[in-house]
C-alpha cells in the first residue's frame, strides 16, 4: 500500500534544548566529571545515553560530589537552589533555556507583595516550580481556562486588581488565548506577558495543520515531556494520534486504511530518534509495496506453472470406485473416461491420508487437470478444487486464521504461512512484534494471522501476524490493568537489564525493578543479582495506570539485614566483625553484610590512643560487644575494650592503701613511745 509520510519542519530539538544537550556532550567529550540537577531534558533515551557516559542525576545540591560540576537542567531550578550553590561555592553551569530565564526576570521584576502572579502551566512541572520561586508575592497557577475562572471566583479580586500574567513556555496556545480573553474581560490592570516559546507556537500550529491533512499522526518524544503531551492533545481531535518514544513502538500500531501520515516530534527529541522512526516507517510500508514485485515471485511462478499444466478448469463430482498404491479411482457421471486422482493431488496437507479418509462410494469434488481421449482417462485434482473454492471465498477482513510458518522469503523479507492449500506471505514488518525479533524463531511454529490483502487474479494473499498478536497483547494488558493492585505478587521473567534496573515480563506486561530494589546491599549493576531469562518473584510497589508504568519490588523484608540483626544479634551480643573504615573518632566494622557498627575511639582500648589507626587497620577482624542499637536511625554502637580485661596497676590497690592509711597513726605512736628497759 502506498502511504505518504510528511515530517513537520519544526520537529525535534528547539534552540534551548539543543544548546543544553550540546553543552553537556561537549563537557563529557572533554573529560569533565559532571552531573545534572534533575534530568537535563525530558527524553529517556538521551538521559540513558548520558548515564552510560557517567553523567548521573542529582535532586539535591547537598548530594553533589565535591569533584563534580553540576549542570542545571534546561527547565531551570528554584532560585534557592542557585543561591545554595553560591553559598557552598559549588562549581555549576547553568543550562537553563534562555526563554525560561527571561520569565524568571519578568516575574522577579514585576511581582510584589501587592502584585500577585497568575501563571498558566502544570504546577508539578519543574519549569513552573522554578518560575514560581522568583515571585515576590502570591502566585496562582492554572492549567486551563476553567481552572483560571475557579481561581478568580474563589479569591477576593476586584476589577482594578493589578496582576502579572505569564505562562509556561510549552503551554497550549489555544488554551492561552482563552485565558487571556477571560483576564482582559474582567481585569483592567492586568499586565500580560506572552511567554509561550515561539518555537512551541510554531510546532503546535504545524502539528495542528498536519493532523487535519493526514489520516494519522505520529508524535515522537518522551511521555513525561509537557511539550510532547501538548502536541498529542493538539492533534487528537482531528485524526488517530500515536505518541511513541522509539521506532520500536511503531510495531505495536496497526496502520489500517491509512493513506497519509504526519510526523512531528517534541522539543526534547534528538534527530537520531526521528530518523530511526522515519526509516522504520519507510521499511514497514516499503515492504508492503514490494509485495507486488519481488518477494512473491517464487511463489507466483510455482503456482502459475501448476495452473498452466491444466487443459480444463471444469469442476466435476466423482464417486470413489477403488484405490491403487498411488491413486484414487473415480467415476465421473456422464463421462466414459476413467478418472484417477494421484495421492499428490489429493491435498496440500502432506499428512493427509486418502485411504483413511475415503471409502468406496464417497463423492468428492474435483477439478479436471487433463483429458486423454486416446487412453480414455481423465487426470483429476481434489487439491486444486479445494484451493479454487478457497480463493472464491477468501477476503481481507478481521477474521483470525491459523497456519504454520514454512519458510523465510529472500533475505529476511518475510515468511510464508501455510494455511491448508493457501500459502500466505507475511512481510517481516508484519511478522514480528519487535524489530529485533528473529524470523528464524517462527519457522515450523503455528501462528495466528489476519488477511490484509488479497489478489485473486494473481493468487496472492498477504497477512499480518503482528496485528493479531498486538490485539491479544492489548487484551492481556487491559485485563492486567483492570485487576492489578499494589502489593500483588507475580512470578515473571527478566526480559532486559539496564544500568538503573531490571525489566520483568509479568505475562504480557512489563514492570521495572529499580536497582535499589534488587538488593539490601549496594550493587553496581542489576546483573549482580539477576540475568535475562531468570524467573523471579516480584511484588507491585507502585502503579501509574495513566502512563501504564509499574514499579516492582524484589528484595524481601526477611532479608533486610536490620531485621536479621534484630532477630539474631541482641544488645550484649559478642560478634566477630571486620573493620571497613577508620575515622578520627572511631572505626566502622561490618557486623553482617549491610550493617556496620561504630567502635568509638574511647571503646577501642583501655589505654588512651590518639587515633584508631594506632591500634586497628582496615581488614582486621575483631571481637566486639554490641552496646546499643538504634533501629530508627540505623546505628549500632560497638565496644572492643568491653571484652578485654583492664591492665593490672603497678600502684597498690585502693583497699590496701586504705589499710595502710588506717595503720599509719598506730605505727607512728608505736615509734614515738618510749622503750622500757
Amino acid at each position: 500500500m502506498q502511504v505518504k509520510i510528511t515530517l513537520a519542519r519544526t520537529a525535534g530539538f528547539c534552540f534551548g534544548v539543543n544548546r543544553a544537550v550540546t553543552m553537556l556532550y561537549d563537557l563529557v567529550k572533554n573529560g569533565e566529571n559532571i552531573c545534572t540537577y534533575g534530568p537535563i531534558i525530558h527524553n529517556p533515551q538521551v538521559i540513558n545515553d548520558l548515564s552510560s557516559k557517567g553523567v548521573n542525576i542529582i535532586d539535591n545540591i547537598d548530594g553533589a560530589s565535591d569533584n563534580k560540576k553540576i549542570v542545571i537542567r534546561t527547565h531551570g531550578v528554584e532560585k534557592e537552589v542557585l543561591k545554595r550553590c553560591d553559598d557552598l561555592k559549588i562549581d555549576y553551569i547553568d543550562a537553563t533555556c534562555p526563554f525560561v530565564k527571561k520569565i524568571h526576570k519578568i516575574v522577579e521584576k514585576n511581582s510584589s507583595e501587592l502584585i500577585p502572579d497568575l501563571m498558566a502551566g502544570d504546577k508539578n512541572h519543574p519549569e513552573v516550580i522554578g518560575i514560581k520561586s522568583y515571585c515576590n508575592g502570591d502566585c496562582y497557577i492554572f492549567n486551563s481556562s476553567a481552572e483560571l475562572e475557579n481561581i478568580l471566583n474563589n479569591n477576593s479580586f476586584n476589577a482594578e486588581n493589578p496582576f502579572i500574567v505569564v505562562s509556561q513556555t510549552t503551554f497550549s496556545t489555544k488554551e492561552w488565548k482563552k485565558c487571556v480573553k477571560i483576564i482582559k474581560l474582567h481585569y483592567t490592570n492586568a499586565k500580560i506577558f506572552d511567554t509561550i516559546c515561539s518555537a512551541t507556537e510554531e510546532r503546535q500550529a504545524e502539528a495542528l495543520l498536519l493532523s487535519k491533512k493526514n489520516d494519522a499522526m505520529i508524535i515522537i518524544g518522551g511521555r513525561t515531556s509537557s511539550n510532547t503531551a501538548k502536541l498529542k492533545a493538539v492533534c487528537e481531535p482531528n485524526c488517530p494520534t500515536y505518541l511513541i518514544e522509539t521506532a520500536e513502538e511503531l510495531l505495536d500500531i496497526a496502520f489500517c486504511d491509512v493513506q497519509s501520515i504526519g510526523v512531528t516530534a517534541g522539543a526534547s527529541t534528538p534527530d537520531s530518534i526521528i530518523k530511526e522512526v522515519l526509516k522504520t516507517m519507510s521499511e514497514i510500508f516499503e515492504n508492503a509495496n514490494t509485495i507486488n514485485k519481488e518477494e512473491t515471485a517464487g511463489f507466483e511462478q510455482m503456482l502459475e506453472e501448476s495452473l498452466n499444466s491444466m487443459n480444463s478448469d471444469q469442476n466435476v463430482v466423482g464417486t470413489v470406485v477403488g484405490f491403487t498404491a498411488t491413486e484414487i479411482q473415480v467415476e465421473i457421471a456422464g463421462r466414459k473416461h476413467t478418472g484417477y486422482v494421484s495421492f499428490d493431488e489429493y491435498s496440500d496437507d502432506p499428512s493427509a491420508d486418502p485411504k483413511a479418509e475415503l471409502k468406496v462410494g464417497d463423492e468428492i469434488k474435483l477439478r479436471i487437470m487433463k483429458t486423454n481421449d486416446v487412453e480414455g482417462t481423465i487426470k483429476l485434482s481434489k487439491r486444486l478444487y479445494d484451493r479454487g473454492a478457497i480463493w472464491e471465498n477468501i477476503e481481507a477482513d478481521d477474521t483470525v486464521h491459523t497456519g504454520v510458518v514454512t519458510g523465510i522469503v529472500g533475505d529476511n523479507k518475510g515468511v510464508f504461512v501455510q494455511d491448508g492449500p493457501i500459502k500466505v506471505f507475511v512481510p517481516a514488518s508484519l511478522a514480528k512484534m519487535r524489530r529485533n525479533d528473529s524470523l528464524e524463531e517462527l519457522i515450523k511454529t503455528t501462528v495466528e494471522y489476519k488477511i490484509i490483502e488479497v489478489n485473486k487474479m494473481r493468487r496472492k494473499v498477504v497477512g499480518s501476524i503482528r496485528e493479531v498478536a498486538a490485539a491479544k497483547k492489548k487484551e492481556i494488558e487491559d485485563a492486567f490493568w483492570a485487576n492489578v493492585t499494589e502489593g500483588a505478587v507475580y512470578t515473571g521473567t527478566v526480559r532486559s537489564l539496564t544500568s538503573y534496573g531490571a525489566f520483568v515480563d509479568l505475562g504480557g506486561v512489563d514492570g521495572m525493578v529499580h536497582i535499589s530494589e534488587l538488593s539490601w546491599q549496594r550493587i553496581k549493576h542489576p546483573s549482580e543479582i539477576v540475568k535475562v531469562g531468570d524467573t523471579v518473584e516480584v511484588y507491585v510497589k507502585d502503579l501509574d495506570k495513566e502512563n501504564k508504568k509499574i514499579s516492582l519490588g524484589y528484595k524481601k523484608v526477611e532479608d533486610n539485614p536490620w531485621e536479621i540483626l534484630k532477630r539474631d544479634y541482641p544488645v550484649e551480643s559478642e560478634v566477630d566483625c571486620k573493620v571497613v573504615s577508620l575515622t578520627s573518632f572511631g572505626a566502622f566494622a561490618q557486623i553482617i553484610p549491610g550493617v556496620d557498627g561504630l567502635v568509638h575511639i574511647s571503646q577501642i582500648a583501655h589505654k588512651h590512643i590518639g587515633t584508631p589507626a594506632e591500634v586497628l587497620k582496615v581488614g582486621d577482624v575483631v571481637k566486639a560487644k554490641i552496646m546499643e542499637i538504634d533501629f530508627d536511625k540505623k546505628r549500632v554502637s560497638l565496644s572492643i575494650k568491653a571484652l578485654i580485661d583492664p591492665p593490672v596497676s603497678e600502684e597498690a590497690p585502693a583497699e590496701v592503701a586504705e589499710v595502710v592509711e588506717e595503720a599509719a597513726p598506730v605505727v607512728e605512736e608505736a615509734v614515738e613511745a618510749p622503750v622500757e628497759e
